[in-house]
């Protein structure tokens, strides 16, 4: 409760007395310390509310109700007072007066998330399941994290969230029936958009957009996967799978130095997520490329696979990119949901060895690596990948341009960026992650 207490010191410090005893377990002490608050301001809405909860407590509802509604008039905008009057009432079987009371609370604050909850529950109590279950999502929406929550409303959250699974599985079941015939319609058409939209209507998949961590390029689709038709130059690159692979399988034969930590944040900063590889070799690189700056001894040992990478549309932003590197995850070795730099590129992965079992999602959709077999993403948009195999698992990895932008946004773009860090100064940027 966040009511305001009196100007009365002797009020407040029994107020105090009383929560401290509440605090403690001790109930009935506590209610007598009300009792002598009330004693000394008879519709003091703090201690009405408190003997209130007592009295429900008890299942004495009559006396519950009184005081709730006595504390309701002392404090007109507290939403958990008919809250509690919603209790009395569904003690007392009252439907009705527990419906209005979970109103009037909702009333004074819509973001009342308890009373919300509350409201989902009734309606599943009297068979509107459906209902319930859009309440719940609500609840679900503007409810603090499960660590945060009370411990009484960690049950029936968490019952709210099985409620909400269950609807969705129900309502897909009942939408691929009505939308069979349109789709059979359409058979011939590419609808994995709009299966995405319907999923996200649905519940069982959430909306993702671009959230680069420096550069935001506006009026770019958000697009998680790339259409192959896009890149006419991909089945090239895919055909130079064998000759690339041998290169990378010279480099571990041989035990060639060259592959780094991926993550390798100066001291000082937030790990957050990164915390597991941080300066770790269970996600390393070995570059050919980065920041722009060619890796000369590099490039001459991985000499074609050099040449196939000079022949494609890499982007070309002066010290930040090209960028082009075997990318080698450990078996087990997770890279956790993470977001790029900026969305006026996109990455190519061109898998390279891939024993099975290893995975990469961007936004909702999650696929498995086949070597051989290319695929462009927008990095700017929350992606992970794993390994879950006894093996290693190494992937070409390299930047273009968003096939999206017109050579003028590209050059202008370049610009932007080189003029930025000379403003400020700073060194060269990092577009690698």
């Amino acid at each position: 409760m966040n009511m305001e207490m009196g100007g009365d010191a002797r009020v407040n410090d029994l107020m105090q007395m009383g929560q401290r005893a509440a605090m403690a377990g001790r109930m009935d002490e506590a209610a007598r310390v009300w009792e002598q608050v009330l004693r000394t301001s008879p519709e003091h809405p703090q201690a009405l509310y408190y003997l209130g909860q007592h009295a429900l407590h008890r299942k004495d509802l009559a006396a519950a109700r009184q005081l709730f509604e006595r504390a309701a008039k002392g404090a007109p905008k507290e939403p958990g007072i008919p809250l509690n009057l919603s209790f009395v009432f569904r003690a007392l079987g009252d439907v009705n007066g527990e419906a209005d009371a979970i109103t009037q609370a909702l009333v004074i604050d819509p973001y009342f998330y308890p009373a919300l909850l509350s409201k989902g529950m009734l309606f599943e109590r009297i068979g509107q399941k459906r209902g319930a279950a859009q309440v719940y999502a609500n609840v679900l929406r503007i409810s603090p994290p499960d660590d945060q929550l009370p411990p009484s409303l960690r049950g029936p959250m968490a019952h709210a969230r099985d409620v909400v699974r269950e609807n969705a599985t129900e309502l897909d079941v009942f939408l691929r029936d009505r939308l069979g015939p349109i789709r059979q319609k359409y058979a011939s058409e590419k609808l994995a958009r709009f299966d995405e939209c319907k999923d996200i209507s649905v519940g069982t998949k959430k909306t993702y957009v671009h959230q680069p961590a420096m550069l935001n390029f506006p009026q770019l689709p958000a697009v998680q996967y790339f259409d192959r038709d896009l890149f006419p130059w991909l089945k090239d690159m895919e055909a130079m799978t064998p000759v690339i692979r041998q290169e990378l399988q010279n480099l571990l034969e041989k035990k060639l130095p060259g592959f780094v930590p991926y993550v390798d944040h100066p001291d000082g900063v937030p790990l957050n997520q990164w915390a597991d590889l941080h300066r770790s070799e269970k996600w390393s690189a070995y570059f050919l490329w980065k920041d722009g700056q060619r890796n000369e001894e590099h490039c001459a040992i991985c000499p074609q696979t050099t040449a196939a990478l000079e022949k494609l549309p890499r982007s070309d932003v002066p010290g930040y990119s090209p960028c082009g590197f075997f990318s080698a995850l450990q078996p087990h070795a997770r890279i956790p949901p993470h977001t790029g730099v900026t969305n006026v590129r996109s990455i190519v992965h061109l898998p390279l060895i891939v024993p099975g079992s290893c995975y990469f999602r961007v936004g909702n959709d999650t696929r498995e690596w086949k070597e051989g077999e290319a695929w462009v993403f927008d990095d700017t948009i929350e992606h992970e990948a794993w390994n879950d195999s006894e093996k290693l698992r190494v992937i070409f990895i390299f930047d273009i341009w968003n096939p999206f932008l017109s050579k003028a946004e590209r050059d202008l773009v370049s610009g932007l960026l080189v003029a930025e860090r000379e403003y400020y100064g700073a060194p060269q940027g990092d577009f690698s992650h």
